[in-house]
Order: structure tokens, then C-alpha cells, then sequence
């Protein structure tokens, strides 16, 4: 089969099915890197048909023998070839990425959700916010808005700032906001680091900023290329220049038994290596994520005045 085009395809691809076994065949001999939502290619398959058919997962059973349009199937194809010819992620081929239980949109001006976040999100954030309650979060360089949005489902009663440096991310949030229902609730504010925000201080500080370093900027695979290098890359030799900035200036914007959550995935070893003084909690998740460190603001003063 030629893949991209209708007049390519084999007859017998008639059907949902017969799409979903195709692309997963395609996919699996491909050697492609899953790394944005799904771990092999019979998810990636799942995601890529029914996410470009809008065929909700859950009801997709009765719609497996249901037959692609020519225009559908010609489409697809091409979404495809895209995958495997130019390693695009299927999210950005489909517009939509699932964080904490929860659709976004997104497209190339922002990340693809796959934080750790989500975990301690879905949890309540226990133990380490015990009895308190959160009446302002704040999600510190937000991208699409999935941190924030997740943070404003799990806490009903809060009210949740997403900020970011960059207008573009700052769109994509604001449409992902409207698409939830929290306009009531959920602002999106520009805001370079904590400038924008200038007299607001926060129960909860929520953040996955840039931070990743030249090295492994350097050995990414293809897919992570076609997502914006300024979201990624956080400066310096280990990657958290712009990281520092915000531990230096979190304090003046947290709570007195305020809570920062800081994503630093394959940095956190040089993060402890910067600050030897901080006393992070690196929480075991049962997705097998990491590099999320928690910290609250009477810890975070202390350490940075002994370094």
C-alpha cells in the first residue's frame, strides 16, 4: 500500500478495524520512539484512528465496522505517513492529548502533556497537603494549560492562574479552558516567570518550566524535535538557569505553609547538586514517573538562605 493516498490503499481497508490493524502493523515496523501518551504501537494506532475520527475510546466497539468516507480514509493515510516518514507525534496530528483523565487540545506551539503531575493531581496532592485546602494555584509556565486545569478539577473550590511567557502557549491554554467550562475560575495570564504576577501569592505552585540540558537536548528522539525548543531547553550547562530564577523568586509568592511542585525530570540529580540544601520530597509514582520534587515555602526559605 502506498501510504497517503486513497488510490494506494488496499481494498480490503474499509472499516475502523481494518484501520486500527493496518496502522498498528505500520507502526510496529517503523522503530518509532512512544513517548507522547502511549507506550507501544497498538496504542499509538488507537489514538492516532480514533483521535483523527473523533471516536471517543469508550464507544468505539460499535463503530469498529463502520466504513471511512473516501475523503476519511485518504486523510488518515496521510496522518500516517506522517507518523512513520517524519516521526510527527500523534498528538499533533490528531489535536488532542489526554492528561490526568482529561482531553486538551494542542498543537505545535505547545508541549504534549505527559507530566508525572498527573498522579499526585489525581491523589489530591496527598499526604503532603494534609487538611488544607487550596483557594489559589498557581500552574508556572503552563503551556496547553493541563497542569492547572487538572489542578482546578481536583480542587473544586479553588481558583487557578495559568501563566506563561509565551502568547502562543497562553492561546492554546485559553481554548482549553473554554473547552472545560472554567472561565468562572481559571485565568491565563502573561507573565514572565512571576513579573506578571507581581502582589499574588499562591497556597499551591504548580510548575514543569524548561530544564532540560544541552546533552540530552542533544540525543532527543526525532519526535520530541517537532515540539517548541523554547518549552524544553531551561539554559546553562545543566539546564536549570531558568529554574534557579524561579526557586529564587517562588517564596515571595507562596503562602506561609504555601507548596511548590517543581517537574525536573532527568535534571533533578543536578538540581541537588545546585541547591544540596533544599530538603525535596521525590514522591515514588506507580506510572513510573520522576523528577517531580515537592517543597514547602518554610523549607525553601530556609535552604536558600544556608546556600
Amino acid at each position: 500500500m502506498a501510504i497517503g493516498s486513497r488510490e494506494g490503499a488496499a481494498p480490503e481497508l474499509l472499516t475502523v478495524r481494518d484501520w486500527l490493524r493496518w496502522t498498528a502493523s505500520q507502526l510496529a515496523r517503523a522503530e518509532l520512539h512512544f513517548g507522547h501518551g502511549t507506550d507501544s504501537a497498538w496504542d499509538e494506532a488507537v489514538a492516532l484512528v480514533l483521535g483523527w475520527l473523533r471516536v471517543p475510546e469508550d464507544r468505539a466497539e460499535v463503530l469498529l465496522d463502520a466504513r471511512l468516507t473516501r475523503q476519511e480514509a485518504a486523510a488518515l493515510a496521510a496522518c500516517v505517513a506522517q507518523r512513520i516518514e517524519e516521526r510527527v507525534p500523534v498528538p499533533y496530528l490528531t489535536g488532542l492529548a489526554r492528561f490526568a483523565g482529561l482531553e486538551f487540545e494542542v498543537d505545535s506551539r505547545v508541549l504534549i502533556p505527559r507530566s508525572p503531575m498527573a498522579e499526585l493531581l489525581l491523589a489530591g496532592l496527598q499526604p503532603w497537603l494534609g487538611e488544607r485546602q487550596p483557594r489559589m494555584i498557581l500552574d508556572l509556565a503552563t503551556g496547553c494549560g493541563c497542569i492547572g486545569i487538572a489542578a482546578a478539577m481536583a480542587f473544586p473550590e479553588a481558583e487557578v492562574v495559568l501563566a506563561d511567557i509565551d502568547a502562543a502557549a497562553l492561546d492554546v491554554a485559553r481554548r482549553n479552558v473554554r473547552r472545560h467550562g472554567l472561565e468562572d475560575r481559571v485565568r491565563v495570564v502573561a507573565s514572565d516567570l512571576f513579573a506578571g504576577l507581581t502582589d499574588e501569592t499562591f497556597d499551591v505552585i504548580l510548575s514543569n518550566p524548561p530544564y532540560v540540558d544541552p546533552e540530552d537536548l542533544a540525543n532527543m528522539p526525532e519526535e520530541f524535535r517537532h515540539e517548541p525548543m523554547a518549552a524544553l531547553a531551561g539554559g546553562g550547562a545543566d539546564g536549570l538557569e531558568l529554574v534557579q530564577q524561579l526557586l529564587q523568586a517562588a517564596p515571595g509568592h507562596l503562602a506561609a505553609d504555601g507548596l511548590l511542585l517543581l517537574e525536573v525530570g532527568n535534571s533533578a540529580p543536578a538540581l541537588l547538586i545546585r541547591e544540596p540544601r533544599l530538603p525535596w520530597l521525590w514522591p515514588e509514582l506507580e506510572a513510573g514517573g520522576f523528577g517531580v520534587g515537592i517543597i514547602d515555602r518554610g523549607d525553601l526559605v530556609a535552604g536558600l538562605r544556608q546556600g
